[in-house]
């Protein structure tokens, strides 16, 4: 029988499940460090933000060299050696580094927007994407930083957040190669060059 939660209805498969969930709306975050004073939702997260303190860099990079503290980092940065686009979209030229995603992009550019917003009328072509806005309007956050504690709404915003703690800024100026923790800033910097 799955779990329901009253709050946004995700639903799972066991209560503890969604006793963990709850506390994300609850803006309860029960395990302190004692350290510094950062506090967590889980005691995961804290556990992994411990090794800040402790500098404790166990992931290595094979390509590089470089370590990080967390798995999630070493995965992060693993992404700026493995910068290649071979799969292009006939349609409109964009580049992407899978044949899945390539696929789902597609999407964009032949399906219906069949999934309505009830809030605010916006229309998607994926359900996921929907679920995805709708956390704009239900202020849900939950993707959570393993190191600093900070929440997102959405999972791409937690990939740029975590750039900030592995010091890694893999979007480049293609002018002047300045880099990047986002995107949208090489766009800005671009502005300074016209």
């Amino acid at each position: 029988m799955p779990y329901a939660c009253e709050v946004c209805s995700k639903t799972f498969a066991r209560s503890d499940q969604l006793k963990s969930h709850l506390l994300t709306h609850s803006k309860v975050k029960p395990h302190a460090c004692e350290v510094c004073g950062n506090e967590f939702t889980h005691r995961i997260s804290l556990t992994l933000h411990l090794c800040v303190h402790r500098e404790e860099k166990p992931y290595g990079c094979d390509v590089c060299g470089k370590a990080f503290t967390h798995g999630c980092a070493l995965k992060l940065h693993l992404w700026t050696h493995t910068k290649d686009k071979p799969y292009n979209c006939d349609v409109c030229g964009k580049a992407f580094s899978g044949r899945n995603i390539l696929r789902r992009h597609l999407q964009t550019h032949t399906e219906e927007k069949s999934y309505d917003c009830d809030i605010c009328g916006k229309a998607f072509i994926r359900r996921s994407d929907l679920l995805r806005h709708l956390r704009t309007h239900t202020k849900e956050k939950p993707y959570v930083c393993e190191v600093c504690g900070k929440a997102f709404s959405d999972q791409s915003s937690l990939k740029s957040h975590s750039f900030i703690h592995t010091n890694e800024k893999p979007y480049s100026c293609k002018l002047c190669a300045k880099t990047f923790i986002q995107k949208c800033h090489v766009r800005r910097h671009l502005l300074t060059h016209k």
